[in-house]
């Protein structure tokens, strides 16, 4: 994080502009304190990538509220659909100071969390592989420049999360989503704080999912039912509560219980508020 920052500091004399990618089902949570101060002074666009996987209704309320309460331009984005991606350069050009003179290359700083899939948008604008890309964090090591047309150059930075998540229930979120590590988490833990925001607000995506009649009463038992139900058992027909809880995250990872938003903005003002 601190060489991170020393980087980008350096760099941001020549910068027109920062992109800041985000995870569409947690924008607070993806969201880089660092980025927010260091990129104060310039104009700011905040990609709401992997929004196949988000919930459109939450996510058009976070496009709202950014764009009204931060100032900044946003754009949904999903590495599935490379057709979005080529408004990017468009609004990289509408947004860039001194953009009446065609010849002049605009330097825009491009950053994100781990796993937001920052390198598949580069590449993708890029037309070619340049940045390393995965299903783990921390893929993208140093900054690099990147041209992605005559008069576009992308500054890449790492991927990178900031020491102290004030937040406790971003932390969990950025664990569901694989921002973080699943080795340094605790699955099982994670796995019950996602169960008990599923039952309060997508049950019918459980009862869809698990093909449940009738909702558990809390986050263990409804993990204790996905067990049951998926097969996750040890010996003597015992639920093995940490594989249940693996199957739910990796359900609620891949999209197949449809889009969903693991926080919104007046959940996020609750929060802070408490």
């Amino acid at each position: 994080m601190h060489k991170a920052q020393k980087e980008i500091r350096k760099s941001l004399e020549k910068i027109d502009l920062v992109i800041e990618v985000l995870d569409a089902r947690i924008p607070f949570s993806s969201t880089n304190p660092m980025f927010n101060r260091l990129a104060s002074s310039k104009p700011v666009i905040k990609l709401l990538n992997k929004a196949d996987l988000a919930d459109p209704e939450i996510l058009a309320a976070w496009r709202k509220h950014l764009e009204q309460t931060h100032g900044v331009k946003t754009l949904v984005t999903s590495t599935s659909k490379p057709d979005q991606l080529g408004q990017i350069a468009q609004l990289i050009r509408k947004l860039s100071p001194g953009r009446q003179r065609q010849s002049r290359i605009i330097n825009a700083l491009i950053g994100g969390i781990p796993n937001v899939g920052k390198s598949t948008i580069i590449n993708r604008l890029a037309g070619k592989a340049i940045a390393r890309t995965g299903n783990e964090p921390a893929i993208t090591r140093a900054q690099q420049p990147i041209k992605i047309s005559n008069d576009i150059i992308l500054h890449d930075t790492p991927g990178v999360l900031w020491p102290k998540i004030e937040n406790e229930n971003s932390g969990y979120r950025l664990a569901i989503t694989g921002a973080i590590r699943d080795t340094v988490t605790d699955v099982e833990d994670i796995a019950l704080f996602a169960a008990d925001y599923l039952l309060d607000v997508y049950p019918d995506r459980l009862k869809q999912r698990y093909r449940l009649t009738e909702l558990p009463p809390d986050g263990v038992k409804l993990i204790e039912e996905i067990g049951r139900r998926r097969g996750a058992l040890g010996a003597g027909g015992v639920i093995d509560h940490e594989k249940a809880a693996r199957l739910l995250i990796a359900d609620m990872r891949s999209g197949v219980m449809g889009g969903i938003c693991l926080e919104g903005p007046e959940q996020i003002q609750s929060e802070h508020a408490e």
